[in-house]
């Protein structure tokens, strides 16, 4: 009785029992159709696969070995592909990663930010970047005496500061503030969120929208009661946690700070030569 699982054609019945070509690997388990050995394969060669069964005996077949069974099915192995170069590796920032060197001594320079939140969310992302120039990021713990800092700080066109600015819009006493420093070896931007937390976007911290507080309350204590956070620093190691890139925040921070990072860079012979 003739099997209904194949054609009369010869041509068609070949390509239907045509072995697979399966690339071999480590712990590919195969059988030999006319031995019945089943291994796992713990060596190849060029010409050669070594298969171990479960009481440890081994046997050597060809590469090219037409009898492996995968599964049930018949098999050709082949040696895999050689491995594609690697795409270049990037930081957190997004930019090409370098190779390790030696620490690079500190510019003269200085970015400055409102707070040890601002500082350690800057760091996550930039640190490399930051590091790879040699630009230093301090804590102020607020802006309402910008201008005395920036008088101590001194700036120069080889010793310049940038400062990152919370809810820095229209109107604001931020705004007020910011407008009464005129220094050209001082950059000041900022982004518009009323702190630091809310420039990570909601979903990587898992909700759908930063609560709305009402003006006059305290903005991070009025977000921790909203979320049901006992404690602030509780729901600072969770925002700062689930970032991992620029990806993660919005990008008026990403624009300020990689402006601020090429402002501080251009200090010395390259800019006083513009």
């Amino acid at each position: 009785m003739r099997s209904h699982s194949y054609s009369r054609d010869i041509t068609a019945k070949k390509a239907i029992t045509a072995p697979l070509s399966v690339p071999v690997e480590i712990d590919l388990v195969l059988e030999d159709r006319v031995s019945g050995f089943c291994g796992a394969v713990i060596e190849f060669g060029k010409e050669t696969v070594t298969l171990e069964d479960r009481d440890g005996k081994r046997r050597v077949f060809p590469l090219k070995h037409s009898g492996f069974m995968l599964e049930g099915a018949s098999v050709m192995l082949r040696r895999p592909q050689a491995p594609s170069a690697p795409a270049a590796p990037r930081t957190a920032s997004g930019s090409r990663a370098e190779p390790r060197s030696r620490a690079k001594v500190a510019q003269a320079g200085r970015i400055y930010v409102e707070g040890v939140h601002d500082a350690a969310l800057v760091e996550k992302i930039w640190g490399a970047d930051l590091r790879a120039e040699g630009i230093v990021v301090e804590p102020l713990h607020g802006v309402d005496d910008l201008a005395a800092v920036v008088a101590e700080f001194a700036p120069t066109p080889r010793r310049r500061l940038g400062v990152l600015v919370d809810h820095l819009v229209p109107g604001s006493k931020e705004s007020r503030i910011v407008a009464a420093v005129r220094d050209p070896n001082v950059l000041v931007l900022g982004h518009p969120y009323v702190d630091i937390w809310q420039t990570v976007k909601p979903h990587i911290v898992g909700i759908d929208a930063w609560p709305v507080i009402p003006k006059g309350r305290p903005w991070k204590q009025g977000v921790c009661e909203a979320l049901g956070v006992p404690e602030e620093y509780l729901l600072w190691k969770r925002i700062l946690g689930a970032v991992t890139s620029y990806k993660d925040v919005e990008t008026p921070l990403i624009s300020s700070i990689e402006r601020l990072i090429d402002f501080i860079f251009e200090t010395g012979d390259a800019h006083l030569a513009r």
